[in-house]
């Protein structure tokens, strides 16, 4: 099959599934997936008017993608741009909201239908749209393309994995990329690979997650934390996943043999979460409090579970030492290290680190960070460093100049987007 002849199946089949839109929403809703309030968003129908002047639009399909965004958004606003950033997740609008300055807009991406997407696009006008990693949509590529907004991949990432999939389909991979103007890849194994499969002006530009401001933390609140812990040995595990988390327990009980006043904080990737590994601790014989419930750690607790949204900032900023989730046991992939790291802490690692294949074998190779393979190695871990201040001091500075030496990704993006910019005003530029 031809690619336009794919094409049109996926628009076809699409379009005859439109009608299930909002049912799937309310299935979402339901899961606590979606926002009420803002369920039309997700169907094309903008909750804002769209601003005056030229307009560019930045998608990321979760927290992490938008959050890598953060430096572009300043940059176009700095050049007199108005800016419409779209997300996938509840989360990441939670997130991105009080992070977000002034001049930028969000929204929930629609869903891939023809007429949601196809109403977004006439609503909101972009004069360029810049995706980020890999969100390419086909009904939305095909909308842009349609009216001739310009479509540039930035933070462009693909896997091995990935591309190996996307040879079975090399015709409609094809049309996607042949309508992308132009794609800004984090490393060369990743613009290869967009090559391969038929991108056309492709570049290095780096990691845009290197640029992003570390995450805020309320000065009140990191004091009253620091006042409740006291002089225990302090670790976090941040960003950790079901899969992983029965290992990080098993690591704490070892941890505490060793060092029995060690306070241990496990921040889940999804909040959601807290609850059931507050109840597998328990289970444990685990004394426990949970930051959800308004609780502070006592004398007498020996985990505290973070399970709220928008402070990892405060945790990072707690303790010196992190371990990094999702990447301990499968799938895995490994959450951002950039961000405990240029706030000073040493990091730690399980051996599944997909997600940021160039970013952990710097920090590694630099001293910063440590690889665990399981959780009697993880504690034993933890120990060593937790009884070796000098050391844990030696790893977090070496973790901070590693991520700080590869800043500069954001200046090279905007050099590459230039020429896709439009013309801004007389006097709107700043």
């Amino acid at each position: 099959m031809t690619a336009s002849a794919l094409f049109a199946a996926y628009r076809g089949l699409t379009a005859a599934v439109e009608p299930a839109g909002r049912p799937f929403l309310g299935w979402r809703l339901r899961a606590g997936k979606e926002d009420a309030a803002r369920i039309g968003e997700r169907l094309g129908r903008a909750s804002r008017p769209r601003p005056a002047g030229p307009l560019v639009w930045l998608h990321g399909a979760s927290v992490g993608e938008g959050v890598s965004l953060l430096p572009l958004v300043d940059a176009l606003l700095a050049r007199g741009f108005g800016v419409l950033v779209t997300t996938g997740t509840v989360n990441s609008a939670r997130v991105l909201a009080p992070r977000l300055p002034a001049g930028a807009l969000h929204q929930f991406v629609p869903l891939d239908l023809p007429g949601a997407v196809r109403r977004f696009v006439a609503h909101w006008r972009p004069d360029l749209a810049v995706l980020a990693e890999s969100e390419l949509w086909p009904n939305l590529v095909e909308a842009l393309h349609r009216a001739a907004v310009p479509l540039a991949l930035v933070n462009a990432r693909m896997s091995e994995r990935s591309a190996r999939r996307w040879t079975r389909a090399p015709g409609f991979i094809g049309a996607l990329l042949e309508r992308t103007a132009l794609c800004l890849c984090q490393t060369e194994a990743d613009a290869e690979r967009f090559r391969a499969l038929g991108a056309g002006r492709v570049a290095v530009t780096g990691l845009l997650k290197y640029d992003v401001p570390p995450p805020a933390a309320d000065a009140e609140a990191l004091a009253a934390f620091a006042a409740a812990v006291g002089p225990r040995p302090l670790w976090v595990a941040a960003s950790t996943h079901e899969g992983e988390e029965a290992a990080l327990l098993d690591a704490h009980a070892l941890l505490r043999r060793d060092v029995p006043e060690a306070l241990t904080v496990i921040a889940p990737r999804q909040p959601r979460r807290g609850p059931a590994l507050l109840a597998d601790a328990q289970r444990r014989g685990i004394a426990c409090a949970a930051r959800s419930r308004g609780q502070a750690p006592g004398a007498a607790t020996a985990l505290y579970v973070a399970d709220t949204l928008g402070e990892l900032g405060l945790w990072y900023r707690a303790a010196g030492l992190v371990f990094v989730g999702n990447s301990l046991c499968l799938p895995g992939g490994g959450q951002n290290p950039i961000e405990p790291a240029r706030l000073g802490c040493a990091l730690l690692h399980g051996p599944r680190t997909a997600n940021f294949s160039d970013v952990y074998p710097a920090l590694d190779a630099a001293g910063g960070a440590a690889e665990v393979g399981d959780a009697a190695h993880l504690a034993e871990a933890v120990a060593t460093l937790l009884g070796d201040p000098a050391q844990l001091r030696l790893m977090a500075r070496a973790a901070a100049e590693t991520v700080e030496a590869r800043c500069g990704a954001t200046a090279r993006t905007m050099a590459a987007l230039s020429p896709y910019l439009p013309a801004v005003p007389a006097g709107v530029r700043a």
